[in-house]
């Protein structure tokens, strides 16, 4: 199996990250994450807005997500491990991620 790319904090772009979260999915899905710590499965978040996900269009996702820097994924078994990066990121882009997500209206 391939090892899950995830950039260290030095290169992780704002580009990035504004990409990622300009898609209002990626953006639930990333306030969820965060607001609970982590997601063990992927498909705990498949049903977004009362929006049924597919999965592969859920693993793309969950990719831009992990590329841009703002979660950590973790193989455990067959399942995945999600985990916010928000405090990571957040010190190297202060309040970048709390004004993106509170535009949504998702968190604080």
């Amino acid at each position: 199996m391939r090892p899950l790319l995830h950039p260290s904090i030095d290169e992780i772009r704002p580009e990035a990250i504004l990409h990622a979260l300009s898609d209002p999915v990626r953006a639930t899905i990333f306030a969820q994450i965060t607001k609970q710590g982590f997601v063990q499965a992927c498909s705990n978040l498949a049903c977004v807005d009362d929006r049924q996900i597919p999965k592969s269009s859920l693993s793309q996702h969950f990719k831009v997500l992990r590329e841009a820097g703002l979660i950590r994924s973790e193989r455990q078994g067959v399942e995945m491990r999600n985990t916010s990066r928000w405090d990571e990121v957040n010190g190297r882009f202060p309040g970048l991620l709390e004004s993106i997500v509170k535009a949504y209206g998702k968190v604080g």
